[in-house]
């Protein structure tokens, strides 16, 4: 099947599958196709056992701008639920799959672009990059997850704050705040990402989809829940073939060479 479309492209290269954002006119707001392309790059990372990170970027000068402003005030009340749903079912398909997935962010991460990328599991942003829950401006809520988001991560004061006000806050601040994972030169953003994507395809794919669920599922659980959660998978862990190459490794004095089973 190929994968991609006019307003996405995806390659896949070794372990790592690429997206890239591609309406570079529009600074990569949303479209159907995009979104649509996108889940089904999302449902290819899971079926295909070689593919062990998903890499999501943007082409031109921002990562995205989020919703079309330019299709907004024309649009069919019907149309918009039903795109909101298609991104609603994007963003859940992000947190369904157990394989790491990263976003990789220049310019600007605006609206639903910014929450498009806190979907993620890290969040890489170049030096010169802001971030904007930029709904108020246009009379809109957010959506694509940020009140969840956000509000788990920044509390509800600051949350309510980015989203009544609507202005950009700089990287610098964003990671300050615990939004993004580094801050990296935007000449050098490209690169360092997939040593990034590669250096994390190398670890135990399963216990790291496991982790991810856990984490995921932490802020929504009580302690009990998580141990008992922890103690199942954990008796998971021990008979896969990872965790048997990570102790021979140990004793060996060696780097592991996980295979994901």
């Amino acid at each position: 099947m190929k994968l991609g479309n006019d307003h996405l492209t995806v390659d896949i290269k070794g372990p790592v599958l690429s997206c890239v954002l591609n309406r570079p006119d529009s600074l990569n707001a949303f479209s159907d196709q995009m979104i649509l392309g996108l889940q089904e790059a999302l449902s290819e990372a899971e079926r295909n056992d070689d593919v062990k990170v998903v890499v999501l970027s943007g082409a031109g000068r921002s990562f995205s701008a989020g919703g079309d402003v330019k299709s907004m005030g024309t649009a069919d009340a019907q149309h918009l639920y039903d795109h909101v749903g298609e991104l609603n079912q994007l963003i859940l398909k992000i947190k369904d799959l157990a394989k790491p997935v990263v976003a990789v962010v220049h310019g600007y991460a605006a609206g639903a672009g910014f929450n498009l990328a806190l979907a993620c599991d890290q969040i890489l942003a170049g030096e010169e990059s802001k971030f904007v829950l930029s709904f108020a401006q246009v009379g809109l809520v957010s959506d694509g997850g940020g009140h969840y988001f956000l509000s788990r991560l920044l509390g509800p004061y600051r949350t309510k704050e980015l989203l009544f006000r609507a202005e950009p806050i700089p990287v610098e601040t964003a990671a300050e705040w615990g939004l993004v994972n580094r801050v990296i030169p935007l000449a050098d953003l490209e690169e360092e990402a997939m040593n990034y994507a590669l250096a994390l395809s190398k670890g135990p794919g399963r216990a790291m989809g496991m982790m991810k669920k856990i984490v995921d599922q932490a802020d929504r659980s009580d302690l009990a829940t998580i141990l008992e959660q922890e103690r199942i998978t954990q008796t998971m862990m021990v008979t896969t073939q990872d965790h048997k190459e990570g102790v021979q490794a140990f004793k060996e004095k060696r780097k592991p060479n996980f295979v994901g089973k």
